[in-house]
């Protein structure tokens, strides 16, 4: 029987993880538990979330709740240690890219254990960025590189890793977005308002919103090319703060449960975001995104998929809301393998 021990350091990992759950609990010979490096009591781990998503609360909650960096790994990595040590473990499943799945990285492999890193050979290419190192050290240790497509193949290979330890299963969101397609709700939000007339937007990167400049001008250009076209903008209650400060026509709401996100994004006209992930889902969905950032770590939703990388330049994102609302936008294909089977992959590759 092989013993996983699945490790989320923060609420997007159980989106991607869900899945791998779910696999798991219809094959035979492969059991699990889900840690959550977090406390029980996080406000953002709320109940309908795993109702949502359709997989139990966490086995175990290791209660490390921190802001600095360096406290939280040391951290992570003393409780990890004391919950491998008390459960036999055959692999380690760490999501993403954080300091808490890096923490998790180290003591797997210093216990000597199997380590497979979830949506890896993701690179910024800028080490300037805490995210980039620990992505580095992750990939670095792991015995199984699960990739979302040739782009991620190619870096993790470029760096050294053996080819026998890069598998290409897929973009992982993928599998969650099309168990939901059917279960998808329709937020409260959209009431008096046509599916495909309104667009979204999401905003929660630190470094667009520390330049309160910028912003005013990113903010004064969405609402001057988007006109009488509504923006539903379900934003983090610090996002809306920040914005409080600034002069915008914007309402922000609440963010969504998940299921009801799902329906607001996967029936837009198009999305404006810097979120990596909500592109993905564009990609996924067909849907127009506009993403404020300079780079992705899935370029695939750039070259294949409905995304277009406008950075931080307001110039950029006129002439691209200018085009998504006449609706000349490209048109997007699915990249291999974001067909929604990531998670099938996943297992028969650990029981292999």
């Amino acid at each position: 029987m092989q013993k996983i021990c699945i490790f989320t350091g923060a609420r997007p990992n159980f989106v991607k993880v869900a899945p791998i759950i779910r696999s798991i609990e219809k094959t035979e010979g492969i059991m699990y538990q889900l840690v959550y490096a977090g406390k029980a009591d996080d406000p953002t781990l709320e109940d309908s979330l795993f109702d949502d998503l359709q997989i139990p609360r966490p086995d175990i909650f290791l209660g490390v709740d921190c802001e600095n960096l360096n406290e939280l790994t040391g951290r992570v990595m003393s409780e990890f240690e004391q919950y491998l040590e008390q459960h036999e473990t055959d692999t380690v499943i760490v999501v993403d890219d954080l300091a808490s799945t890096m923490a998790a990285a180290i003591v797997t492999k210093k216990r000597g254990l199997r380590l497979a890193h979830l949506v890896a050979g993701t690179r910024s290419f800028d080490i300037k960025m805490p995210k980039e190192i620990n992505r580095l050290v992750i990939d670095g240790l792991s015995d199984l590189l699960f990739t979302a497509g040739v782009s991620s193949n190619s870096i993790a290979t470029r760096e050294g890793a053996e080819m026998h330890k890069i598998y290409m299963v897929g973009n992982i969101l993928m599998d969650s977005l099309r168990y939901n397609h059917d279960r998808w709700q329709r937020p409260a939000c959209l009431e008096g308002i046509e599916d495909g007339k309104y667009l979204v937007l999401t905003i929660n990167r630190k470094a667009l919103l520390a330049d309160q400049e910028n912003l005013q001008k990113m903010l004064d250009t969405i609402s001057e090319e988007t006109g009488d076209i509504p923006v539903i903008a379900p934003l983090r209650p610090s996002v809306t703060a920040h914005l409080s400060t600034l002069t915008s026509q914007l309402s922000p709401l609440n963010s969504l449960p998940y299921l009801e996100f799902g329906y607001l994004t996967s029936h837009a006209m198009g999305i404006i975001t810097d979120s990596g992930n909500v592109a993905e889902e564009a990609t996924f969905h067909h849907v127009p995104c506009i993403t404020l950032n300079s780079y992705t770590e899935h370029i695939e939703t750039v070259k294949q998929g409905t995304n277009e990388l406008v950075g931080e330049d307001a110039g950029k994102l006129r002439d691209a809301l200018r085009r998504m609302v006449a609706g000349e936008w490209k048109t997007g294909s699915l990249p291999d393998r974001w067909d929604g089977r990531s998670a099938e992959r996943i297992v028969q590759i650990l029981l292999a």
